[in-house]
């Protein structure tokens, strides 16, 4: 082993230097390969490390030229200045230091490593035993491989950062009035036949005029993506014929992918357009984002990045076994956030991605592990603690998916002030509602109301609640009321992957149907979860795609599936077509009345100044609801009057004090709901009706009036007052 290492370094020496000529100290800081217009400084934290060496590749990244060690070694940073690179120099690192399994350290400088604050990483990953620290074969992680991965592994290269923004400027929706769109930057334009065929599944695709213009007709106020950092095609997925389609198995924090680049080489600067024209347009950014893994896997894993410049530091291990990792991600790794300097590294990034590259929010993945601490989950941790109070950080939108598989794992409310957070309790009593399970009343409306139960505390807002109903990880809303079982048997897992809880309805037939009763009841079934969706207090996330049924043929886990059965199918119908209207509307609603997206919690309470209720609960016949009404097991029917004059904060505009009834309606059948007396109203306007969704909505009706609300439907009206209010 050590004869081998001896060879390469004389090797190396042999070459003719480019670099260490004119090489200086540099400097410690910034961490990564920062060009100053003078040249390039490197910088890497390993703190076990006994020499880094700086590999230098030509421009095809194809063939290494020199390795040059780092010449200086300070707080735990080997740097170095190079007058002589320049942006565009191929780059990697090779780290000595103890091959010691058992003791946490996995060094081994015959693997090339990247730089974890790589702008940008280029090439092609060839998977064999080359990238693996130990004698693959063998299986046996103790052992150690002096094979070379330079010439199987990605490469980093130096960017300059210049980029013309205009005037671009953060759209800075408040976040009460925020309206997500989850979405795919490849899967929205492969198969959409405006966009330019070199173009689609691009940055730059997702922002052609049609798509653009889908957007923003729809009325939806921020775009989250799924992971557009540098991920990797495991091999077992690749041996299959399949790919990683989802993204999460990260590689590289600060650089986007170039799978989503038209010209990979440009995938930096067709990112920043895309952020810049969807600003223009009024739609802010908030990126999908895994700081909890890496695509190293566990100890049988390759040897690409944190695993040979400092296992130790980077990934958490048991106290009593440093051989293995500690998988609360259930990927074989978890990044050690306790550690200072990887903590760092993860706030570089992301202060990266809003100072550098004017994203607008974040989406963390399995966030309760990025509020871990070696004790347990602590919403006073160093991850979160370092968010709220960063100047950068604190002033863009944070969302956490509040779940993983550790200890404790299960997090929900839980985050402290500023976050928001993924609200699966929500998904799941609206779809058992809509569903018809019994005993979903009570629940219904607690969500309905922005789940006081879980958010009320430290004066968190209803927008902490990320209202969902689908997401990414699921049925699509169509496939919801489709299918009865999930179908991921194009995943070559024999249909074991997936969620088998999915709270769905098939309504008659497992999939595609050509019974006309059975494609009604399931379109109104998706209008009434949309409209639930728009009508609830909180964050609502649409899926991409739902507003017009999309399906993916019952996979509930297409994650490897980048393909028709993941890419939005832009061949829209007639039913398609009045599905996206109908969203429009909604939207359009949730716009106009700011009692749907108020910024404090509904009470119930009466407002002696006001005197009214801002929310008041009604039974069928009008009457307001008794406590022993809730616990009715088969009562499925229910209104609330959101009074608008129980506004007490935010700035007034039109509408701002309407009053409006909501009526949801699980029941099969018709519902007689006698509309109530409001003080001040003389009459109720119908606004949305889901089962009559394209009619206009009549004259207006008296209180005292009985509604035939029809079964499985939502109607909306808004009070017609005496007098306008101001």
């Amino acid at each position: 082993m050590h004869d081998s290492i001896a060879n390469s370094r004389a090797q190396a020496a042999r070459k003719t230097s480019l670099f260490a000529s004119r090489l200086q100290e540099g400097s410690p800081h910034p961490l990564g390969a920062t060009w100053t217009g003078l040249g390039v400084n490197f910088a890497l934290f390993s703190a076990n490390a006994t020499k880094v060496e700086l590999c230098i590749f030509d421009d095809n990244g194809e063939r290494e030229l020199e390795r040059v060690p780092l010449p200086e070694y300070t707080d735990e940073v080997w740097h170095g200045f190079f007058p002589d690179a320049r942006p565009g120099t191929i780059y990697g690192y090779r780290v000595h230091g103890p091959y010691e399994p058992d003791a946490g350290h996995r060094f081994n400088p015959n693997k090339l490593v990247l730089d974890p604050y790589a702008k940008a990483i280029v090439g092609q990953l060839q998977w064999g035993p080359s990238l693996f620290g130990y004698k693959l074969e063998t299986g046996d992680d103790l052992t150690f491989d002096d094979r070379d991965s330079g010439p199987a592994m990605l490469k980093c290269r130096v960017v300059d950062p210049a980029f013309t923004w205009g005037n671009d400027r953060p759209p800075g929706t408040a976040w009460e009035r925020t309206i997500i769109y989850e979405m795919h930057v490849r899967g929205f334009s492969m198969l959409r036949e405006d966009v330019p065929e070199h173009l689609r599944g691009t940055f730059r695709g997702l922002i052609e005029p049609g798509l653009l213009d889908h957007l923003r007709r729809l009325g939806v106020t921020a775009v989250e993506l799924l992971p557009v950092h540098t991920f990797l095609d495991d091999s077992y997925l690749l041996d299959k014929k399949l790919r990683n389609y989802w993204g999460y198995n990260t590689i590289g924090f600060f650089a986007p992918a170039r799978r989503y680049a038209s010209v990979p080489d440009f995938a930096f600067a067709e990112f920043k357009e895309m952020v810049a024209r969807l600003h223009d347009a009024g739609i802010e950014v908030i990126l999908d984002v895994v700081y909890n893994h890496t695509a190293e896997g566990n100890e049988r894993g390759p040897t690409l990045l944190f695993k040979g410049i400092d296992n130790w530091a980077y990934y958490r291990q048991p106290k009593d076994q440093k051989r293995y990792y500690i998988n609360d991600t259930g990927t074989g790794n978890t990044l050690n956030l306790s550690h200072q300097r990887v903590l760092q590294m993860v706030t570089d990034s992301l202060r990266y991605w809003v100072q550098e590259m004017h994203i607008d929010g974040f989406r963390f993945d399995l966030g309760t592990i990025l509020a871990r601490e070696p004790y347990g989950f602590d919403e006073g941790g160093g991850f979160l603690d370092s968010c709220r109070q960063d100047p950068v950080l604190s002033s863009v939108k944070l969302i956490t998916e509040p779940w993983d598989l550790g200890p404790g794992g299960y997090q929900v409310g839980r985050f402290p002030p500023g976050w928001a957070e993924w609200n699966d309790r929500y998904r799941d009593c609206v779809r058992s509602y809509w569903r018809g399970d019994e005993s979903q009343l009570a629940e219904l409306a607690m969500r309905l109301t922005g789940s006081a139960d879980l958010f009320n505390r430290r004066g968190r807002k209803p927008w902490a609640s990320v209202n969902f109903i689908t997401a990414h990880d699921g049925f699509t809303l169509a496939d919801l009321v489709s299918y009865n079982e999930k179908h991921n048997e194009a995943n070559g897992e024999d249909n074991r992957d997936g969620h088998n809880d999915n709270h769905s309805n098939n309504y008659g037939a497992e999939g595609p149907t050509d019974d006309a009763g059975i494609r009604e009841t399931r379109l109104r079934q998706q209008r009434n979860m949309l409209a639930t969706l728009m009508l609830s207090q909180g964050t609502p996330m649409i899926l991409g795609g739902d507003e017009f049924g999309r399906t993916q043929r019952g996979n509930n886990n297409a994650y490897c599936q980048d393909n028709e059965i993941s890419w939005f199918d832009w061949n829209l119908g007639p039913d398609a077509e009045a599905l996206i209207q109908f969203t429009r509307r909604l939207i359009g609603l949730r716009h106009a009345y700011p009692v749907l997206h108020r910024n404090r919690f509904l009470t119930g309470d009466w407002n002696e100044a006001l005197e009214v209720k801002d929310a008041t609960w009604l039974t069928p016949a009008g009457e307001e609801m008794r406590p022993e009404q809730w616990k009715d097991p088969m009562a499925r029917c229910v209104g609330v009057v959101l009074d608008g004059r129980g506004q007490t904060s935010g700035i007034a505009r039109r509408g701002s004090d309407a009053t409006l009834l909501i009526i949801v309606n699980a029941h099969h059948e018709v519902v007689q709901f006698k509309l109530p007396k409001v003080t001040g109203g003389r009459a109720w306007l119908a606004l949305i009706d889901t089962n009559n969704p394209e009619e206009d909505a009549g004259a207006p009706r008296r209180p005292g009036h009985l509604y035939e609300v029809a079964g499985r439907s939502v109607v909306v009206f808004r009070l017609v007052t005496d007098r306008a209010r101001r």
